[in-house]
Formats: structure tokens, sequence, C-alpha cells
């Protein structure tokens, strides 16, 4: 139990970074929220307006409670805008929903990552939630067997999480290209969505780094117990 413990001290560096990512996407979004853009529509308008000149007509745009709880459900074929972007023209609510509909973008274009990154959903939840368990189990019993399961099941978790990260920057190249190009919104205010989306990546390189190294801590548990 000792080492379990003592072992946490590999995390310190992925939980800095997320802490400091998590204060930056904060921080950016809330600064250029207050920030109004010339183009005269909210986040609602110009979801419509970016699926339509990419002829996702089927697309709907629904509201949903919440702060920057805006997602695109490849599924139901809907993109989810919260509270704070779906009325708002502010730049930051216009760059999110601008990387929302990037991935619907995504979606109908079958971009690789993403397809790939959903097709692992399912292992990635299993993974994510069990291999704790058995792991732990493992670390109890000195099962090294139980250990190595519990490892190899959190290694799926750690390959969505790899896999997320270029499906989020590409969609927030899209969404810049699309508010310059479709759009037409001027270079500044293009470089502050820039802004914006680019602390919200990093949110996604703090979990990729968090994963990796608990990765790392359940591997070198595992040696030490087996010595």
């Amino acid at each position: 139990m000792f080492l379990w413990f003592a072992s946490m001290v590999i995390l310190i560096p992925a939980i800095v970074l997320a802490i400091w990512a998590q204060t930056k996407v904060t921080t950016t979004f809330k600064r250029y929220s207050q920030v109004r853009s010339s183009l005269n529509v909210n986040g609602s308008q110009i979801a419509r307006m970016l699926l339509d000149a990419n002829g996702l007509y089927n697309i709907k745009i629904e509201r949903i409670p919440g702060q920057l709880t805006d997602h695109y459900d490849p599924r139901a074929k809907v993109i989810r805008l919260s509270d704070v972007t779906y009325s708002s023209n502010s730049i930051a609510a216009l760059g999110v929903v601008a990387h929302e509909t990037g991935h619907a973008v995504q979606h109908a274009h079958r971009y690789v990552p993403l397809i790939v990154r959903d097709a692992i959903v399912p292992t990635a939840n299993i993974g994510s939630s069990l291999s704790w368990i058995i792991f732990f189990l493992g670390l109890i019993f000195y099962s090294t067997f139980l250990m190595q399961i519990g490892i190899i099941l959190f290694s799926f978790f750690v390959i969505f999480t790899l896999v997320t990260l270029p499906v989020e920057l590409d969609a927030s190249h899209r969404a810049l290209v699309m508010l310059r190009n479709v759009m037409a919104m001027p270079e500044g205010e293009v470089t502050m969505a820039r802004k914006v989306l680019s602390a919200a990546a990093m949110t996604y390189v703090a979990s990729v780094a968090m994963a990796a190294l608990q990765l790392l801590r359940l591997i070198l548990i595992s040696n030490m117990v087996r010595r």
C-alpha cells in the first residue's frame, strides 16, 4: 500500500499541467467572452451558417444547460451549445461553436482519427473503469497476472487520449479556417479565437500526460512487486 501512495509523486508534473491548463482555458474564455465580434451573429446562428456552408443541412442545433458543455453528437447528428455560447456573439463563443462545427465536418468527411477514436470508445471506457480494480486486486494478492491485465486494459484508455488529441487540434484548425474563409472574420478576431482554442487544446495535452504517467506508474509498481 505504501508503494501505491508513494508512486503518486510520478503524477505531480501532469497534475500541475492539468491545473495550469484548466486555469488557462477558464481565464482565456472569460477574457474573450467580453470581446464582441464584428460579425453580427450569435453562436447558434454561426453554427447554422457554417453547417450549411459545408452542406450539412441535416444536422440540428440544440441548447443545453451548463458552461462550456458544448459538443457534437454524431449519433443524433446534433450540435449542442451551452448557455454561454448559444446566444452570445463574443469571440470566445464563436470560436467554441466553430470548433464543434469542425467536429461535424470531420464526421461528414470520415476523418480517420475521429473514426478510430469512436471505434475504441467502448474498449477505452471498459479499460478506464475496470483496469484500476483489477490492478489493485493484483497488488493486494501479489498477482502479477492481474496487474498485467490491469495495465493492458488501461493502455486502451491511453491510446484513446492520444487519438483524441489530433481530433481536437484538427477541429480547431477547421474552425479557424471557416471563421476566416466562410465568415470573413477579421484577422485580429481570428487571432483571438485561436487563443481560446489553443487554451482549450492544452486540457487535452494535460489529459494525455496524465494518462501516460498513470500507465508508467502502474508499470513501475508491477515491476517492483515482481522483484
